[in-house]
């Protein structure tokens, strides 16, 4: 299982950081994805990183201002958001994948195999 922690209420231009907890399987042997969701909106995909932590891909909207990584021997991957906007206000969660990772095809919701339960980010403006 997967559980994702660490949200807040933060002014804008504020920093979070998110954290992905990984139970019950090899942490490692999944690629992990952030995705948020806006309450009437579709999941939109954020960022994600592969098995290793060697690679890594960001949506436009947060590159340069969101960083995604993970510490496999502590079953755990991290949002670390810094220059937070009122348009991040959303409910953050965390996927992991245990296919191939494909930055394009990890864009997509579809492509993950376990879900967490989400934390609300508010950025208060």
């Amino acid at each position: 299982q997967l559980q994702a922690y660490g949200g807040g209420l933060v002014q804008a231009g504020g920093s979070l950081r998110l954290s992905c907890a990984a139970s019950g399987r090899t942490f490692s042997s999944l690629s992990v994805g952030w995705f948020r969701r806006v309450p009437g909106k579709e999941r939109e995909f954020v960022a994600t990183i592969t098995r290793s932590g060697g690679m890594t891909y960001y949506a436009g909207s947060v590159k340069g201002r969101f960083t995604i990584s993970r510490d496999n021997a502590k079953n755990t991957a991290y949002l670390q958001m810094n220059t937070l906007k009122p348009e991040d206000t959303a409910v953050y969660y965390c996927a992991g994948d245990q296919g191939v990772w494909n930055a394009v095809r990890m864009t997509v919701t579809s492509k993950y195999d376990y879900w967490g339960q989400g934390t609300l980010v508010t950025v208060s403006s």
